[in-house]
């Protein structure tokens, strides 16, 4: 085992076999590397749409219409402007042209209800939103109260950019509605780039609210613009060489930080409206094979069952980025038989955190490690209690990390920002609630979330090295534990399991079933970690990126 001669830097030695360079904090707005972009290479490809290419002087020029659009709505720096879209152009669109005003953005899932809606355009002081008018039906007109902030409403259509028909603006009660592309005609292709500082929010994006209400973390330029610096270290951006496509949506961090380290480099970003639609992202990986790649484990595990797949060639591809959640060693297997070996890379962070604060270089991952801290992060592992005293190698406690990817706050919500953010040895740190343990190479092992950690009997339980173990049952395909209060000992926990299971346990009744699983944690972990409740369900409910979604779990043992 190698080490670092440096005891605060131990994953050093890792950046020097791999000549890795902590890189420059030069940044500058997004729209200035795009505008720059369509000046040099005009009729470089910028997004790929179906079989409709977008160059970067069209993008540059649409943004530009975009953007004195909204200054003709009343959109000044001060504003925030929401992207209620899936993948289409219109979203790239509108994040290049907030950057040219210098306002700030908000991704907004469209997979929110009427009243998630509602409290995230009311939290984030949203004044124009731009939304699918797929979603009038389903989601805006179900509104109980359009929220005062909400002046204006842009619907765009998925085939504004496949075949422009211009139609009559939907109409929305308390609000202005405009057509996009009726909006957009008449306003000049030319926008004089606003002024903008590496400290100005650039997007308001919201948490996952896996626990509470979500919240607003504010991202700077430099944090976004820095990020994708910070996790491209290990295989480095190519100017105008790069083609990307990821099946994260635009409105998660990760899908967010795709789109704009591709349009930093002059990349060509295919996108991909329906993540699920594997067969769609095979066909254009046919017709565009990638440099770059990025998806969650669930999604790897449908392309990899899907026969398409395997006319890809992957020849050119340099690296396979994975994250939300573990990538299981089989599944890594079956990937790597496909694009070959060394080019996967996980991924590991939060939105707070630009969203990649730690990752595994491709070719040197540690499929039991989430990664070593990306080129300029620093991470220490602190006592769960106090987050004051730095705990000793193979120790677990809180994840903390520093440096110029952790967000500015949390909008509106000073309380929470100053138990997030703290100050430590003369720098602030965020403070992730991720439960993990360093060894002495710098690789960091994921142990759980501080809020899905349990208290049995005054020990500790992490459900993740329980589901990890569960993992190995033929009869699992995916479990999620979580803790419900014992009201018999004030404190504890009681253990409760949820599981999804495979074809296998047809051959069994529903009692043997939870016989053999809870024979199986009682031969492979101590007692009290071992569930007390099983509860054999359909589909483990997930999030959008894939993430096992406990909140729903425990809403139903409420």
């Amino acid at each position: 085992m190698i080490k670092s001669n440096n005891p605060q830097l131990p994953w050093q030695h890792v950046y020097d076999e791999l000549k890795v360079v902590v890189p420059s904090l030069e940044c500058g707005p997004l729209a200035g590397y795009v505008d720059d972009y369509a000046s040099s290479n005009p009729d470089a490809p910028a997004l790929q749409y179906f079989d409709r290419c977008i160059t970067y002087i069209e993008l540059n020029c649409e943004a530009n219409r975009l953007a004195n659009a909204l200054v003709s709505l009343g959109v000044t720096k001060d504003d925030v402007v929401g992207m209620h879209l899936v993948n289409i152009p219109q979203y790239v669109i509108a994040l290049v042209a907030v950057s040219k005003i210098g306002c700030a953005g908000s991704g907004v899932s469209p997979l929110m209800s009427p009243n998630e809606l509602a409290y995230q355009v009311e939290d984030a002081g949203i004044s124009v939103l731009l939304s699918l008018d797929d979603l009038i039906e389903t989601s805006l007109s179900r509104l109980s109260d359009t929220p005062s902030c909400l002046m204006h409403v842009i619907f765009c259509s998925a085939t504004d950019y496949l075949q422009a028909q211009p139609s009559d603006a939907k109409q929305l009660s308390g609000v202005q509605c405009h057509n996009y592309l009726n909006l957009l005609e008449g306003f000049s292709e030319d926008f004089a780039q606003r002024p903008v500082t590496n400290d100005d929010t650039m997007m308001v994006q919201y948490t996952g609210g896996t626990t509470g209400r979500p919240k607003g973390a504010e991202l700077t330029v430099l944090n976004l613009m820095y990020n994708p610096l910070q996790h491209g270290a290990y295989q480095p951006w190519e100017q105008g060489k790069e083609l990307v496509v990821t099946g994260f949506p635009l409105f998660h961090a990760a899908g967010l930080a795709f789109a704009i380290a591709s349009l930093r480099f002059g990349g060509h970003f295919v996108l991909i409206p329906n993540p699920r639609d594997v067969e769609f992202i095979c066909a254009q990986m046919q017709t565009h094979p990638p440099t770059r790649l990025g998806a969650v484990p669930s999604l790897y595990q449908l392309l990899i069952s899907c026969p398409d797949i395997h006319d890809v060639d992957f020849s050119s591809l340099k690296i396979a980025n994975t994250g939300a959640a573990p990538l299981s060693s089989d599944d890594r297997g079956k990937i790597e038989a496909i694009i070959g070996e060394g080019k996967i890379s996980d991924m590991f962070g939060m939105t707070e955190t630009g969203p990649v604060h730690v990752s595994n270089p491709p070719g040197r991952s540690n499929s039991a490690a989430v990664g070593i801290p990306v080129p300029g992060a620093e991470t220490r592992i602190v006592d769960i209690e106090t987050g004051m005293k730095e705990m000793s190698v193979g120790e677990a406690g809180e994840i903390i990390t520093s440096g110029p990817h952790v967000m500015k706050g949390y909008l509106n919500l000073p309380d929470e920002s100053a138990n997030a953010l703290r100050q430590w040895h003369g720098k602030t740190w965020m403070y992730t609630g991720d439960i993990g343990y360093m060894d002495e190479e710098g690789y960091i092992y994921l142990c759980d979330r501080a809020k899905d950690m349990l208290i049995v009997g005054g020990y500790k339980v992490f459900s993740v090295e329980v589901e990890d173990k569960l993992q190995s049952m033929p009869l699992v395909v995916m479990s999620a534990l979580i803790g419900v209060p014992d009201e018999k000992r004030p404190g504890n926990d009681v253990v409760h399991l949820y599981v999804e299971l495979s074809s296998v346990a047809a051959e069994y009744e529903p009692d043997e079933i939870k016989t053999r699983i809870i024979d199986f944690c009682r031969d492979n972990m101590a007692p009290y970690k071992v569930p007390k409740a099983i509860h054999i369900v359909e589909k483990i409910p997930l999030t959008a990126v894939g993430k096992i979604d406990k909140k729903s779990l425990r809403a139903k043992k409420a």
